[in-house]
């Protein structure tokens, strides 16, 4: 039998057991997979591609392989819905990374994440001031889920019919207690003034602020290494 009618045989039988076995372990999005969920996947996606092009390996070696990562998955998933402990051990559980609006910085270090990733997640969100958030949380996806202040009405000022001023571009000033000293002067303001400001908010020097950002308006948002 010709090589490539091998392959093709290899590769439809393969892709067969595979979406079978995707159909029973259910649907869910890809942001919505978990780090347990990624690892399946790509083990049992590798599987299928070695069975389907790998004549070294045996059909049969290759789909058994993929059945017992398929059945072992199945099994894992049912003593997760059953087993808190169990679902937390294997799939893990969020972090909270800012509480009362404050940063914890050590669940930063627990998911190796520095300032510049946790402003991004919140731009995701539409966060672009840290003042704004009350609560945030890594999900066991990867995904960042952000309460803002209550204060915060979700009424716009278009819908009241009040004209609203130009908007001012939030920038981060301070990070890991070092001056961004080229951002704080295209904002207009000096290091002494920063420094008086951080100090009104309780920190002695730079060098106790973890994040500190600030707007064309003058508007500072500071969170320190040991918040009060």
């Amino acid at each position: 039998m010709p090589e490539i009618v091998v392959i093709i045989i290899r590769s439809v039988v393969a892709f067969t057991v595979l979406l079978v076995i995707t159909r029973f372990m259910g649907q869910r999005q890809i942001s919505q997979m978990t780090f347990f969920d990624y690892v399946v996947g790509i083990t049992i996606g590798s599987i299928a591609g070695a069975v389907s092009t790998d004549q070294n390996v045996k059909l049969i070696d290759g789909l058994a392989a993929t059945l017992v990562w398929g059945g072992f998955t199945l099994l894992i998933g049912m003593i997760a819905l059953k087993s808190y402990r169990f679902r937390k051990a294997v799939q893990g559980e969020p972090t909270i990374l800012i509480r009362k609006g404050k940063v914890l910085e050590q669940n930063l270090r627990k998911l190796k994440m520095d300032a510049s990733e946790l402003m991004e997640n919140l731009r995701e969100n539409q966060v672009f001031h840290l003042a704004d958030v009350e609560f945030a949380v890594m999900e066991t996806n990867g995904q960042l889920s952000v309460l803002k202040k209550s204060d915060l009405e979700p009424v716009t000022r278009r819908d009241l019919g009040i004209q609203a001023a130009a908007g001012s571009e939030p920038r981060i000033v301070i990070m890991d207690g070092n001056v961004m000293k080229r951002t704080l002067q295209s904002l207009g303001f000096t290091e002494q003034w920063l420094l008086d400001k951080i100090r009104e908010q309780g920190a002695d020097r730079f060098e106790d602020v973890f994040l500190a950002q600030l707007d064309s308006a003058g508007n500072l948002y500071v969170d320190l290494y040991r918040d009060k």
